[in-house]
């Protein structure tokens, strides 16, 4: 781990982003990773996932099986809730809004996905009225990068928006001020934690502004260049498991 700064103090929690994070391409969270969570958890050093993904199915998933106890940041924020699923807030995109982000991606062509308070739905086929539920989030993902920033584009025009990705591919929509950094404040609200407790850990645009706002942010050696510019330092590549040592370097004192 290439270290730029030394926190002070041991912190209380550690969040970590899931894809390209906690999980290989493979799709598999590797064994020292796993059981670097669970040591940091029986030593009293709370864990929690922050991720774009919604709560159902992987998420919740993989919290039971690490034994996590504290809220967790799901659709990058839109979304803080229990391990047992227990909502404790939600934030909702505006029904002209979701009208606007579903015209965009019709009008360009791009392949997109949408989070609703009941479901997560894909593309033209499953999502033809944007008025038939209330939607948490919203995302753009086109081979072309240069369709990508176009839409980017409008959609910063458009304002109103929290903008982020999870690949350089693809664009992630959230609420006006909805983010894994304002999940973590209500993690923190819930535990009596500040920002100085906290360790974030990520890869992508939409985990900046928790490594910026965390006492400690760290990128992962595999994360895009605009999130290694922010992190107080950087870890090993996912593949490598550096969040496994991210753990071992905060149990150690390091």
């Amino acid at each position: 781990m290439e270290q730029r700064q030394v926190p002070h103090g041991r912190p209380r929690l550690v969040a970590f982003d899931v894809d390209g994070t906690l999980m290989r391409l493979n799709g598999e969270i590797s064994d020292r990773v796993q059981a670097a969570i669970r040591k940091a958890i029986a030593s009293g050093v709370e864990v929690t996932l922050a991720t774009g993904r919604r709560y159902s199915g992987f998420v919740a998933d993989t919290a039971a099986r690490l034994g996590l106890r504290v809220p967790l940041v799901t659709l990058n924020g839109s979304e803080v809730r229990w391990p047992d699923g227990r909502i404790i807030v939600q934030h909702m995109l505006k029904p002209e809004d979701m009208r606007f982000l579903h015209d965009l991606a019709r009008r360009f062509g791009t392949r997109f996905w949408a989070v609703n308070t009941a479901q997560e739905v894909h593309d033209e086929d499953t999502l033809t009225d944007p008025d038939s539920a209330t939607w948490l989030k919203f995302g753009y993902w086109a081979p072309d990068e240069a369709i990508v920033r176009e839409v980017w584009r409008r959609l910063e025009a458009h304002g109103g928006l929290e903008l982020s990705n999870s690949h350089p591919n693809n664009i992630e929509v959230n609420p006006a001020g909805v983010s894994k950094a304002s999940g973590l404040e209500v993690v923190c609200r819930q535990l009596g934690l500040t920002a100085r407790d906290v360790v974030a850990v990520g890869d992508s645009l939409n985990d900046v502004e928790m490594i910026r706002w965390a006492g400690l942010g760290i990128a992962m050696g595999n994360a895009q260049d605009a999130v290694k510019a922010v992190a107080d330092q950087v870890t090993a590549p996912v593949d490598e498991d550096g969040a496994a040592e991210v753990v071992e370097r905060i149990l150690s004192g390091r």
